[in-house]
């Protein structure tokens, strides 16, 4: 699943194309893409409408329309949004386009058909977007914040920071990263952490999310920007997907383990 590094890519790329375009016609050719409202009013309450602006809430993309309503689309695993002329053969899997007025389409490609499209005019209407926690690159985000965070949490470190509702936009890729960088085992209980191991995490999580987003993302499987280009992360990962080749700090090789049912790589040694 994209996450924030790879949402913030696609935010980034969409907004020189498509801020300031009117949106002439809708084509929506799997229903269930669309989580709210009803076919009829998705189409004519987009229709005619102006792109003020792009922006990401966790892994949601928010685009902001003129009449003061709100397109937000969630990827989930496999979803691409994709802005090309409308003369380009359609890709396989493409369940909804936006025809703008300059002869370029914005379209959903969704494989699985996971991905969501809502228009709402209360973001408390978009999925759980407004139930998400706080943005981990946000200036208002500090060491004391997260440090708060971690009051009466008892669990395993690694899928508390999964948590949307614990931690906006990170996922497997990023938090693996961050706790291999942080030096912490994915099975550590978080209230185990000391103040320097959290400030570690804290430092951590940044950088590896502002790494990410400097590289453009990582294509491992689906995910590409809103030109269809791949990301370059995937090249600096030090242990995701990387398990029996060595950790570049110490030579051991990569384990692989289930930490509440999802895939967790790490290094035994500097992961202790």
């Amino acid at each position: 699943m994209p996450e924030l590094p790879e949402v913030q890519t696609v935010v980034d790329s969409l907004k020189p194309k498509i801020k300031g375009l009117e949106i002439i016609d809708v084509e929506v050719k799997e229903d269930k893409i669309v989580a709210t409202p009803d076919i009829v009013d998705f189409k004519s309450g987009l229709s005619g409408n102006r792109i003020e602006d792009i922006t990401r809430r966790g892994k949601y993309i928010i685009i902001h329309l003129a009449s003061g309503e709100y397109l937000v689309t969630h990827l989930r695993m496999t979803g691409q949004l994709l802005y090309t002329n409308d003369e380009t053969e359609m890709t396989k899997h493409t369940y909804i386009v936006i025809q703008f007025q300059n002869k370029h389409q914005l379209r959903f490609v969704n494989p699985r058909k996971f991905g969501r499209m809502y228009f709402v005019t209360d973001l408390d209407d978009a999925g759980s977007l407004m139930e998400l926690g706080p943005e981990p690159l946000d200036e208002g985000f500090t060491f004391d914040r997260f440090k708060a965070s971690f009051k009466n949490r008892r669990g395993m470190i690694k899928p508390l920071l999964l948590n949307q509702k614990f931690l906006a936009g990170l996922g497997n890729i990023y938090v693996d990263e961050s706790l291999h960088l942080s030096g912490i085992y994915p099975e550590r209980k978080a209230d185990t952490l000391n103040e320097e191991e959290l400030k570690r995490l804290y430092q951590a999580i940044r950088k590896v999310l502002r790494d990410g987003i400097k590289h453009r993302g990582t294509t491992k499987w689906d995910y590409v920007d809103s030109s269809g280009k791949a990301g370059e992360h995937q090249n600096y990962l030090q242990v995701y997907d990387r398990e029996d080749e060595v950790c570049y700090n110490c030579g051991k090789e990569i384990e692989r383990i289930k930490v509440g049912g999802r895939s967790s790589y790490f290094c035994p040694r500097c992961q202790e």
